[in-house]
């Protein structure tokens, strides 16, 4: 009598260490079929201890029942964020996070020192308050007993990588503070205006201008160096592996490490997107960005021509307003989210006139950190609950649309909009999203598709080959354009009279 004996399945995870919490999944590395899962919160504000996101970490880990039985691993997390270390591998301050807008002066002082077609030349994109360049810059003027200290600069997802492998400072790693183990990958570092996508390297020129420091590249793990430049992470290939595990807390030994990337760009590596594709993504901030086989360079600013995680590049526009200008209403309404969606789809498109800009935390796209948000259109007939919630989403998804025009002027080609995000199971989002994008709408099935992206990327670390995992679909719908939609947001911003 024979037996078969299946073999067993490998299994790889996937982090997303996001603005608010960090989620932790395990798929089948060959089918990409979700094993178990696990998340923690992360601590409000627009500056973190980093060590909040290790805790997150351990604990999404061992929610989703441990790393035993799992090969591989990777981490996306939030872009741009600052992470300076001293040379014993100590945090020097707090991380400033992306949605940090202290900088936004030094993001003005760089371009004025360089000059805006200059920077999108050099590196994709223009600064503004997010990137590193200028957190740096601000670093460098505002607190100069911390610049000194710098001994290497790190992006959120660099340093959790460079944690999970067993680094970090002698009381609390396994193998130490060895800076030249740190490594990034293509798309974290195109987001911090001293990486070119196009020459695949750091621009140290401006890593200068921006610290008033030199930098150099991490030599890699084990290696020694003299001097006091500052350390910058090696940059990775989608499929290289930045290492292997050693044993600590809950991370066993012997996983291989995946580069990791930046949330965007995990986000389209675990949707699968593909040149044509264009992503609009409603989370805490709001994103659009194309998948496409050419840079793209935006001397305006609007554009950000990023890289992505697979090779190819990644223009993208953001705005530091989304999902949460629906919950605001909302609470200012006294509803939860079904009555907000029932009182939204029960208004006429347009809202009766009623437009809300809603840069309710200033904005990122435009370049406008002190905005507020404004409600125009008010008269006594409009003012209704109805309207109010049906303002809140067009004026949200018209910024987004907004984002895919500035998009689509840089050349690149749109056949498919997805639609991804909490808010985007919203039954008002959906229907309002088909009157201003000009394509047709795709709503894939609820997922963590950040940290699918990573175990998408630890899985091609393992096995050499890039993972073609099935990802199934919510809802679709055709183009119902509403023209007025975006006419009446445009002249609430300014940029147009109001349409008869």
């Amino acid at each position: 009598m024979t037996i078969d004996n299946p073999t067993p399945r490998v299994l790889v995870a996937g982090v997303d260490s996001s603005t608010q919490s960090c989620k932790v999944v395990v798929r089948d590395a060959a089918s990409g079929e979700l094993v178990r899962q696990g998340t923690a919160k992360h601590p409000d504000g627009t500056e973190v201890p980093p060590a909040a996101w290790w805790d997150a970490l351990v604990t999404a880990i061992e929610a989703a029942g441990g790393l035993d039985g799992v090969s591989a691993i990777a981490v996306s997390a939030q872009q741009h964020g600052l992470v300076a270390l001293d040379a014993e591998g100590e945090v020097v301050r707090d991380a400033l996070l992306w949605n940090d807008t202290r900088s936004a002066d030094a993001a003005h002082q760089l371009i004025a020192e360089v000059g805006a077609d200059e920077y999108a030349r050099r590196t994709g994109s223009v600064p503004v308050a997010s990137f590193t360049a200028t957190k740096l810059r601000w670093l460098r003027d505002a607190e100069p007993e911390n610049a000194t200290r710098v001994a290497a600069v790190a992006l959120p997802h660099d340093w959790l990588t460079w944690r999970l492998l067993g680094y970090g400072p002698r009381a609390s790693s396994a193998l130490g503070p060895d800076l030249e183990a740190l490594v990034t990958d293509r798309s974290d570092a195109s987001g911090t205006s001293y990486w070119s996508p196009v020459d695949d390297d750091y621009d140290l020129e401006l890593f200068e201008r921006a610290l008033g420091r030199a930098g150099r590249v991490a030599a890699g793990a084990g290696s020694t160096a003299e001097g006091d430049a500052v350390v910058l992470p090696r940059v990775l290939g989608p499929s290289e592996a930045a290492g292997t595990t050693t044993a600590h807390g809950p991370v066993p030994e012997g996983l291989v490490v995946g580069a990791g990337a930046g949330d965007n760009a995990g986000a389209a590596l675990g949707l699968g997107a593909a040149v044509g594709d264009l992503v609009i993504s409603i989370g805490t901030s709001g994103t659009a960005f194309a998948v496409t086989d050419a840079p793209v360079s935006d001397g305006s600013g609007t554009v950000a021509g990023f890289a992505d995680a697979a090779g190819g590049f990644l223009p993208l526009v953001a705005t530091l307003n989304a999902a949460r200008v629906l919950s605001s209403i909302g609470t200012l309404l006294g509803v939860d989210h079904d009555e907000f969606a029932r009182l939204a789809l029960a208004a006429e498109p347009g809202a009766g006139g009623v437009s809300l800009v809603p840069y309710f935390e200033g904005e990122r796209t435009p370049d406008l950190p002190d905005a507020t948000a404004t409600l125009s259109g008010l008269t006594i007939a409009s003012t209704t609950r109805e309207n109010l919630a049906r303002a809140a989403v067009e004026g949200m998804l018209s910024a987004l649309s907004d984002g895919a025009s500035a998009v689509r002027d840089q050349g690149v080609e749109v056949r498919r909009v997805l639609l991804i995000g909490g808010a985007a199971l919203n039954p008002a989002v959906q229907a309002v999203a088909a009157q201003v994008f000009d394509a047709p709408v795709t709503i894939p099935a609820p997922g963590e598709y950040v940290a699918d992206g990573a175990a998408r990327q630890a899985a091609w670390a393992l096995s050499g080959t890039r993972p073609t995992w099935a990802v199934s679909t919510r809802a679709s719908s055709e183009p119902d354009l509403v023209p007025a939609i975006g006419e009446r947001y445009r002249a609430a911003r300014g940029l147009g009279s109001l349409p008869r």
